[in-house]
């Protein structure tokens, strides 16, 4: 029996009746098993981890020097790697999840449903804050630009994208029919929204039509929120509205991921 089916079973065990293992110790055995197959898989690890700090290294070669370019980039791509590692991670392990019928094999072991998916959104949250702290230090040590000014901010935006862009994450892994499509289906959702959002540029250089659209995207709002943080020092009473916005976003993904949620593929149904 391979590592990874041990490790599964292991965490069954340990949440299975009679036993003094909590739930806690499942979803942390869980939260372990994830963290080892995420590095060895290593177009995941690639696609949902290293892929924003590569943009990073890129564009801040390119604007090396211009301090004001840098102020645009460094808190864009803070925000799509809070994407990357939570919607598009989501959604496709949940489909993939799905439709190999792990999900409904799992919900037939002693592992409480809830221990297995807490561990799924830990790991997710553990990338998103490795992500983060990493290119928060490149910006200060790489390319010369201050600490963020106003860390309480910061977390506060950071929480709200993780919650908001994981309940749109699993939502989208309702409506894509399969594994094979997954990426078509997240890279068709993401990749618009990186351009329209305005993480590699400032919102006074998009023509007026984007920059309208971008008003109704939910990453627009995070961008905001962590250039406020971390350049301008300008706290929660300044972009309230952005946090509001991500807070719609929010209870929108949650109600249909709740509601649409389910543990069987599509082809069993």
């Amino acid at each position: 029996m391979s590592e990874t089916a041990l490790e599964m079973r292991g965490a069954a065990r340990d949440a299975g009746p009679g036993r003094p293992a909590t739930w806690r110790r499942a979803a942390w055995r869980q939260y372990r098993l994830e963290r080892r197959m995420f590095w060895r898989n290593a177009s995941s690890a690639f696609f949902n981890f290293l892929l924003p700090l590569l943009f990073l290294a890129l564009f801040g070669a390119i604007f090396a020097g211009e301090r004001e370019n840098l102020e645009v980039i460094v808190p864009g791509i803070a925000g799509m790697s809070v994407v990357a590692a939570t919607f598009s991670t989501l959604a496709y392990n949940l489909t993939y999840l799905r439709e190999r019928g792990i999900l409904k094999r799992m919900r037939g072991t002693p592992l409480p449903s809830s221990a297995y998916l807490a561990g799924i959104a830990a790991h997710a949250v553990t990338n998103t804050a490795l992500q983060v702290a990493m290119i928060t230090a490149a910006g200060a040590l790489v390319f010369g630009l201050d600490w963020p000014r106003d860390g309480g901010a910061m977390a506060v935006f950071l929480v709200a994208g993780v919650v908001c862009f994981a309940a749109l994450g699993v939502a989208l892994s309702h409506v894509i029919p399969n594994v094979d499509s997954a990426p078509a289906y997240v890279n068709a959702a993401f990749l618009p929204m990186l351009m329209i959002s305005g993480v590699f540029y400032s919102d006074e250089e998009a023509p007026r039509f984007l920059a309208a659209l971008a008003e109704i995207l939910p990453l627009k709002h995070l961008v905001d929120g962590l250039s406020g943080a971390m350049v301008d020092g300008e706290g929660l009473g300044v972009h309230w509205p952005a946090l509001l916005v991500l807070a719609l976003w929010s209870a929108v993904g949650a109600a249909i991921a709740v509601r649409g949620f389910q543990w069987d593929g599509k082809e069993d149904r």
